[in-house]
């Protein structure tokens, strides 16, 4: 079987499991340790507080530092109401093309990594591979850090990291970091007609969503070279609240989103925020003891910092021949691990174009020219 043939085979077992980011990633996970136990490469779980999600890594060929980790998230992202016209379950190619949730970001990497096992177990390897799958990136990148902590206080410690979400196979240096709050305004209900009765939470949830929008509007004007957009962003995903159009809402949510190029500034949004959100906590108090404001952070994933001169940059750069300093938008994981003092790029088969989307899907000649990225892996680990 070729390696692109057995990359597909990978890949269509690990499209069937619905791993949606709500859901448990065992099944899946446990078909990896199978897979891997099976050529005699053991693997460590690195399981949630409930036991009901689980990282996995492994370690291929030599125990010693200076190994290279092949990051990738076994969750996906909701089908919930998109229009596909196949089973998103099911991988199937239709002109050229692979279609199926997650052929994009990013289970074609894990099915790239995992597909050349044998050929890294033939290899004489003089450095190692590490294969590290996480769950819940999708929503904040909430499962990898307890696996990269355990990666960083290995004896042999890694010495780069490719992180595999889909950049159509170029190196990709730097990402912003995200930060999400969850905020709640608590009011007291009353008649509509008796305003100063009661509070609307909504009327005063709405101050703070103006205050996002207003320093979304004040952001434009920040540039950072490499990055489109260029400058930090905010945008509000979800707002619930009220019972009707008579009562004074007792309750109002709302979630944001800050991305940012670099630490200090979402540092000093958040900061700015809070402090409106301390002041209006306040004012409702004074008219409704019982009421308030409260922020729950959901996820703060650090950015990814350029930083040309480092093992990860100089190993992706020499198997792709990519020489171009990039930076994208999105946040990933490889923050976490330059946080964590291994030097992190992205890089891996696909386009974020597709990702999320209805019949996502990734062109065939991305997996070859991924099957070539691995196949240079492992020569240049091997000399």
């Amino acid at each position: 079987m070729s390696e692109t043939a057995a990359t597909l085979d990978v890949l269509a077992r690990l499209i069937a499991f619905d791993t949606t980011s709500r859901n448990s990633n065992l099944a899946l996970i446990t078909w990896v340790e199978d897979y891997l136990s099976a050529r005699g490469v053991a693997a460590r779980r690195v399981a949630n507080a409930d036991g009901t999600k689980a990282n996995l890594y492994a370690t291929i060929g030599p125990e010693v530092g200076g190994g290279v980790v092949l990051s990738g998230h076994t969750d996906v992202v909701p089908v919930d109401g998109q229009p596909w016209t196949s089973d998103p379950w099911v991988l199937s190619e239709r002109g050229g093309k692979l279609y199926g949730r997650g052929v994009a970001d990013m289970k074609s990497f894990v099915a790239l990594a995992l597909a050349h096992v044998d050929a890294m177990l033939a290899a004489p390897l003089r450095r190692p591979v590490i294969m590290a799958f996480s769950y819940d990136e999708e929503i904040g990148c909430l499962g990898a850090p307890s696996m990269i902590a355990e990666l960083a206080a290995l004896p042999q410690r890694p010495s780069a990291v490719i992180v595999g979400e889909p950049t159509s196979m170029k190196v990709v240096s730097a990402h912003k970091g995200v930060r999400s709050f969850l905020v709640e305004v608590i009011g007291r209900e009353a008649h509509s007609s008796l305003p100063d009765q009661g509070v609307s939470a909504v009327m005063e949830a709405l101050k703070l969503m103006r205050l996002v929008a207003e320093m979304a509007e004040e952001a434009r004007s920040v540039a950072h070279a490499h990055f489109s957009p260029p400058g930090p962003t905010m945008t509000i995903g979800r707002v619930e609240g009220g019972t009707a159009a008579n009562i004074l809402a007792r309750r109002c949510e709302f979630v944001w989103d800050l991305r940012c190029p670099e630490q200090a500034e979402g540092d000093a949004i958040e900061a700015r925020f809070r402090a409106a959100a301390e002041q209006l906590d306040a004012e409702i108090k004074a008219r409704a003891p019982e009421g308030g404001v409260t922020i729950t952070r959901r996820s703060n994933t650090p950015g990814l910092a350029i930083a040309r001169d480092s093992e990860a940059e100089a190993l992706a750069r020499a198997l792709t021949g990519d020489n171009e300093t990039r930076a994208v938008a999105y946040a990933a994981e490889a923050g976490l691990f330059q946080r964590a003092g291994i030097p992190a790029v992205i890089c891996g088969p696909g386009s974020i174009e597709q990702a999320h989307q209805p019949d996502e899907w990734i062109e065939l000649a991305q997996i070859e020219e991924g099957v070539a990225f691995m196949r240079r892996l492992v020569h240049r680990l091997s000399v």
